[in-house]
């Protein structure tokens, strides 16, 4: 069993579990559980009258009742497997930066690197529904920051989370995907090979129970941990309604810088980084924004957004935003025919992307 680098005793994992796992309790239940009697053997060996000071008459009944073996045995067997794991407040290997906000999760499962958790952090987030330009841009910038010695910190959801982590990888201080389901289960399904090689090179972490599945109310508690664990939070683009100004808040909370990328002001997924940058969030169009308030040094790589390749009319004509054959005919003088091949040409060679309703924007 990999329980903490086995510094936690499989009896001492089944404790913990059986907490967990006890309806209505809790995580602040049990941090207030734990700082009155110390560990979870000593709470179950505490008796119900002074469990009663603490937590309601029912919850006190069920621990009481011992842990239920029945239900921690598959967490116990998913702990077998190799680089599976339980980290504890009580453990040497719980992320120190977690210790510092207001509701840590009195434990974690992780598959992976635990080191990972112990390191200069980033988090970088942003909309499900990204732009073709603005998943190029999380992914470069997360390569460019972890070979600057940041671990990314992301959610693994689609869109801005995935190419996050797809940068970081790539980048030689990987990446840590704190998700919103149990560990057994990856959501969404169409990142389980991202998953699974985030398991290898970096670390999969969540406080939800194996077996978890994913819903709603779990993602805004999953918020918390993704900015916790992180010295600074980067938001790519996000609408005005995206679960990424909720991290963003969080962490401004904790304590956190928060950083934005500026987009077109006809972009609504631009709209929530420039509410958040009209709000304080320091505004980012280089790493170098990012490394200049948290440290650290880039190796020699192209900047991000830089292509390093002689311009090409047709894309000065294109600019930044999204734009039609009509739109760009007007700009360039150039017949629909001459603009729908050359446009074929520059999304073959991955320079343009083919948006919906007939529109193109120009990736750099």
């Amino acid at each position: 069993m990999r329980v903490a680098t086995n510094r936690t005793t499989p009896e001492e994992a089944a404790l913990w579990i059986g907490l967990s796992l006890i309806p209505g309790l809790g995580g602040q239940g049990i941090r207030e559980l734990l700082g009155r009697f110390g560990t979870p053997e000593q709470i179950y060996a505490t008796s119900r009258t002074d469990l009663r000071n603490v937590v309601p008459e029912k919850i006190a009944s069920r621990i009481q009742d011992g842990p239920d073996s029945t239900a921690i045995a598959s967490t116990l067997a998913w702990l077998e497997a190799p680089d599976n794991h339980l980290v504890t407040l009580a453990d040497p290997d719980y992320p120190k930066a977690l210790l510092e906000i207001p509701d840590p999760p009195p434990m974690l499962y992780a598959k992976g690197r635990l080191a990972l958790l112990n390191v200069p952090t980033l988090a970088i987030i942003g909309s499900r529904n990204a732009t073709p330009q603005g998943e190029k841009t999380a992914e470069d910038f997360a390569q460019a920051l972890s070979d600057a010695g940041y671990c990314i910190v992301s959610g693994l959801a689609l869109g801005i989370d995935g190419a996050a982590h797809r940068g970081a990888l790539k980048g030689r201080a990987s990446t840590i995907a704190a998700v919103g389901t149990g560990l057994d289960i990856v959501y969404p399904a169409r990142h389980r090979e991202l998953a699974h090689e985030i398991a290898e090179h970096g670390v999969m972490i969540s406080e939800f129970p194996i077996g978890t599945p994913s819903m709603a109310q779990n993602f805004p508690r999953r918020n918390r941990i993704i900015s916790g664990l992180s010295r600074g939070c980067l938001v790519v683009e996000a609408n005005l309604q995206s679960g990424s100004l909720i991290t963003a808040r969080l962490a401004a909370e904790q304590g956190r810088e928060v950083f934005a990328i500026p987009g077109s002001i006809h972009s609504p997924v631009a709209k929530g980084c420039h509410l958040l940058i009209k709000q304080g969030a320091k505004l980012v169009d280089s790493i170098h924004d990012i490394l200049d308030e948290l440290g650290g040094t880039p190796i020699a790589t192209a900047e991000p957004g830089s292509t390093g390749e002689a311009h090409d009319p047709l894309l000065q004509h294109m600019g930044y935003d999204p734009v039609g054959i009509d739109t760009l005919a007007e700009r360039s003088g150039l017949t629909g025919e001459t603009l729908s091949a050359m446009l074929m040409l520059l999304e073959l060679e991955g320079k343009v992307a083919n948006l919906p309703g007939g529109r193109y924007q120009r990736i750099t």
